[in-house]
């Protein structure tokens, strides 16, 4: 019995089974430089690694005073942050760096403020004053800070701690210390 006897004899004679061509096999062509291409995804990678933008940004004026605060951010927590209450437990200076290694080091910080549990960082970038283009890393602080999730606030530090050349930042909690909160706040209750 052929297979299309066994088709008939499961469906009927009046069903006939389908007509399936032949396939046509691709030919590859190995001669074809591969290594534009590879070079091409890397640098896609990489550009999609560091989330903020690198566009031209809305400058300000160097005495302006930055703030931003994400919303569910208790007022009294960003009034410590302002007032520079809390210990900044890391600190990063931006003196001397163009914008792209500042940018890349602004992100690279913030991730590695995220892994340590660093709640309250301090970031030095320079008033700007006297220079062809005034504030320009401020400026770029105030643009990159708000694209980051992990960044909750931010606030113009205080005179003794770099006044308006300088940043403070309250990060996320990490998981690890979200946890470690639950568990203590649970504590307590009992």
């Amino acid at each position: 019995m052929n297979d299309d006897d066994a088709f008939s004899s499961l469906l009927g004679d009046d069903v006939t089974p389908l007509k399936v061509e032949p396939r046509v096999e691709l030919k590859r062509n190995d001669n074809v430089d591969k290594q534009p291409r590879r070079q091409a995804a890397q640098e896609q990678v990489e550009n999609t690694a560091d989330p903020l933008a690198s566009e031209p940004v809305e400058m300000v004026d160097p005495l302006d005073v930055l703030s931003f605060m994400r919303p569910g951010v208790q007022h009294g927590v960003f009034r410590n942050l302002r007032l520079g209450k809390y210990a900044s437990d890391a600190r990063l200076d931006l003196h001397r760096m163009t914008v792209d290694e500042a940018r890349r080091e602004v992100y690279q910080f913030i991730r590695d403020c995220l892994a340590n549990d660093v709640r309250a960082a301090l970031i030095t970038h320079g008033k700007g004053e006297g220079r062809a283009q005034p504030a320009l890393l401020k400026s770029c602080i105030a643009y990159w800070l708000p694209q980051l999730d992990e960044v909750l606030a931010f606030h113009t530090a205080l005179k003794q701690h770099g006044g308006y050349g300088a940043t403070y930042v309250l990060i996320r909690k990490s998981e690890l210390k979200k946890q470690k909160t639950r568990e203590q706040h649970t504590k307590k209750l009992y």
